[in-house]
């Protein structure tokens, strides 16, 4: 019984601590939702950029309370990008004393890596790969067939949906090499097992690609693609990190 209440106190300051970085993680986002469904309407101006660059310049609504919703859901994405570098702070602070210091070393570069690669993800979605899906999408679907004129109008919660899904999509999928990278580090999986399991790298790409872009052949393809260069990017920086620890532990025995 005295052990067990001698643990007690360590568990209570570890949840009081936690409570209290998430209290500065909801805080953080719900400025950042105030602020940001404020600007909601300058924000989806961004958003739809993709969309008037492949040629269409006109958004319909659908739903009565759909134009309300819309900001909403444009808050709650912005914000979500603006809390992060709080979010993950936090989580470093939380986790970062029960570390050692080489175990502190090891991880902060994953950590400053991590908004990043998604800022490129998310980059390459916008610049590239949302135009060239809505050129496809869009643009040779219209005319007349049959005699019956057909016009491109998508709804603008639609139009939210599909955007917000690609840049999520592809800001998190350029965050593989920072998790392989750590199942490395953590002694889960070597690299010579991510050689010998490329081709289910490859099918699990698709697959990802499937899931996180609109169904056609070209959005999986733009998805897919970035994701197979990225493993083997991580393949890459792993075979560093491994010769740079071999040197290491050599000098460390000499």
């Amino acid at each position: 019984m005295k052990d067990i209440d001698e643990s007690r106190a360590p568990l209570l300051d570890h949840l009081i601590e936690l409570r209290r970085r998430l209290l500065w993680c909801v805080g953080a986002f719900a400025i950042g939702f105030a602020l940001c469904l404020y600007f909601a309407e300058p924000i989806f101006a961004v958003l739809v950029q993709p969309l008037l660059r492949a040629g269409q310049g006109k958004l319909i609504y659908t739903d009565i309370f759909e134009a309300f919703f819309v900001n909403v859901k444009v808050a709650f994405f912005a914000a979500i990008m603006l809390a992060f570098p709080v979010i993950a702070t936090q989580l470093w602070r939380f986790v970062a004393p029960g570390l050692y210091a080489n175990e502190k070393r090891a991880f902060l570069p994953f950590l400053l890596m991590t908004p990043i690669l998604f800022a490129m993800g998310a980059s390459l979605a916008y610049f590239f790969a949302i135009p060239v899906a809505l050129h496809f999408l869009l643009g040779g679907f219209e005319g007349t067939v049959g005699g019956v004129e057909r016009e491109a109008l998508p709804a603008i919660g639609n139009y939210l949906n599909f955007i917000t899904k690609f840049l999520f999509g592809f800001g998190v999928s350029f965050l593989l090499p920072v998790v392989l990278m750590l199942l490395e580090r953590a002694g889960i999986v070597t690299r010579a097992q991510l050689v010998s399991g490329r081709r289910y790298a490859i099918v699990g790409a698709f697959a990802i690609a499937a899931v996180l872009t609109p169904p056609d052949i070209v959005s999986q393809l733009l998805l897919a693609i970035p994701l197979m260069l990225l493993y083997e990017f991580a393949l890459i920086a792993i075979w560093f990190t491994e010769r740079r620890r071999v040197r290491a532990e050599a000098v460390g025995d000499a």
